[in-house]
């Protein structure tokens, strides 16, 4: 009765489990947690490869601070300016802060488009950004149609909140898991048939978890296809720097400008953008939406008061990103290190005959363990799974938790950690699929497998004279 009582104190949302963290791709984080990897303090624990995160460029920004205290309103240089910043907060964002986004935006596309600051829009990163253009385009029912597999937090940022509904789009490896207009009209004509309202398509590109970019030809038939059935185009751009390798990121807003024989509604374009993937900034929570609908811009300014970004930070930015010196060095830098540390990565997982799907962009690989698999069913991908976060110790994110199709796929990422835990890494994963055909001959893994590493010292793994730490291309880099 007191549960039933307390529960009646609270509203739907409080109750329910909409947030979806029962999900493995959350489940894998607390196993990090409670018990995360260190080299000397923890050799043994969990490696975090789990989480989306870029930081092998903070070295740069961290030099650019020391080089310019006044970008701060928290240093002796910069607190001349701490009280006009502290009291100052415009739902519209600072106008130096929205120019040199817009900019920056700009400059991550090739300078080949360009923003307007006027449509830039703040909010409490790209999860505030995506709540907010769903409030604008949809009611608690309604539905966008999504390419899978996609990010998980999808579920939570555009349904958790706004009742709105997320239809998957069905792509397959056999392409790639390319985008279809075929597998478009399957997805939209199952809505129809199910009585759900369609009001959108959201992409990602890049792609997470896929790490792959779209081509002018597929945007152009989204960009058709949109404008056929009269819904919105919800574009993710957030990874557009973290490209690396040719073909070469491709935005909306290029088919928009240069593409003029394809007809096209720009008030159902819209774009979300952050600095958390590309700067490496994820906790300064900067997400944007840039839409070419006035009334869309209208609408989500006045809802980002509710997630605004702190004025200090807008401030600090705004100086760092005018500085077209560093802008220029860190992206190109941000590139070499990514490829870098992709083909130290893929190419260890090659040694012991894992596959990933060929990228060239973000932050991760998109794995390919179906061979392990006892059985081609996602019960047998949780089981591996399991034993991947509990015994070979790495939380990765199956592909279950991405809505994928098919089982036997993981997302891995690469870009959160040094050139040590890398290598300590990809030691775990040899030494669990060597074990594995040591003791089976057969992808037939047993669950009571005990990884090697844990009877072997650290030191004794990273003092190897076999061990690729010291003369790794990311040493330099990364300290």
């Amino acid at each position: 009765m007191a549960v039933d009582h307390q529960t009646q104190l609270l509203s739907k949302i409080a109750i329910g489990d909409g947030h979806a963290e029962a999900s493995p791709y959350f489940d894998g984080w607390k196993a990090y947690d409670e018990d995360p990897f260190h080299p000397t303090n923890n050799p043994n624990g969990v490696i975090q490869m789990g989480l989306a995160e870029n930081q092998l460029t903070s070295d740069l920004v961290e030099d650019w601070i020391v080089s310019n205290p006044e970008a701060s309103i928290c240093t002796p240089e910069g607190v001349a300016d701490f009280k006009a910043i502290a009291n100052f907060q415009d739902y519209h964002g600072l106008p130096e802060f929205r120019n040199t986004v817009a900019k920056f935006m700009g400059r991550t596309r090739g300078n080949r488009v360009t923003f307007d600051p006027d449509r830039v829009v703040m909010s409490g990163g790209a999860t505030g950004a995506h709540e907010v253009v769903a409030f604008c385009l949809a009611d608690p029912g309604d539905a966008f149609l999504v390419p899978i597999p996609y990010y998980p937090g999808f579920d939570r940022d555009l349904r958790w909140r706004t009742g709105v509904q997320l239809v998957p789009i069905k792509c397959e490896s056999s392409n790639n898991f390319k985008l279809t207009r075929q597998a478009l009209e399957a997805a939209y004509e199952k809505a129809k048939e199910d009585n759900i309202r369609v009001k959108g398509v959201l992409i990602t590109n890049p792609s997470n978890p896929l790490g792959t970019v779209m081509d002018r030809n597929t945007l152009r038939t989204v960009l058709s296809f949109i404008n056929e059935k009269r819904i919105h185009l919800v574009c993710d751009e957030i990874y557009a720097a973290t490209v690396f390798s040719h073909p070469s990121f491709i935005s909306i807003a290029e088919i928009l400008e240069e593409d003029t024989d394809i007809e096209c509604d720009h008030d159902l374009i819209h774009i979300v953008y952050s600095l958390s993937k590309d700067m490496g900034f994820p906790g300064f929570r900067v997400g944007i939406i840039y839409s070419y609908n006035d009334a869309v811009v209208n609408c989500a300014r006045k809802m980002s008061s509710f997630g605004l970004v702190s004025t200090h930070t807008q401030y600090l930015l705004a100086s760092m990103l005018s500085d077209e010196d560093f802008v220029e060095r860190f992206l190109q830098e941000s590139a070499k290190r990514l490829s870098q540390r992709y083909r130290v990565f893929t190419s260890g997982l090659a040694k012991v005959g894992i596959k990933c799907l060929q990228s060239n962009a973000g932050l991760f690989v998109w794995m390919d363990l179906r061979h392990l698999l006892k059985k081609p069913t996602f019960e047998s991908e949780m089981e591996l799974w399991r034993v991947i976060i509990h015994e070979v110790k790495i939380n990765v994110s199956p592909g279950s938790s991405f809505h994928c199709p098919e089982a036997g796929w993981f997302r891995v990422c690469h870009a959160n950690m040094d050139d040590r835990a890398v290598q300590v890494a990809l030691q775990r994963i040899r030494n669990f699929v060597l074990q594995n055909k040591e003791v089976n001959k057969k992808p037939c893994w047993q669950s009571n497998l005990r990884l090697s590493l844990k009877a072997r010292r650290f030191e004794e793994i990273m003092m190897s004279p076999h061990s690729p730490i010291p003369r790794s291309p990311l040493v330099k880099a990364t300290n």
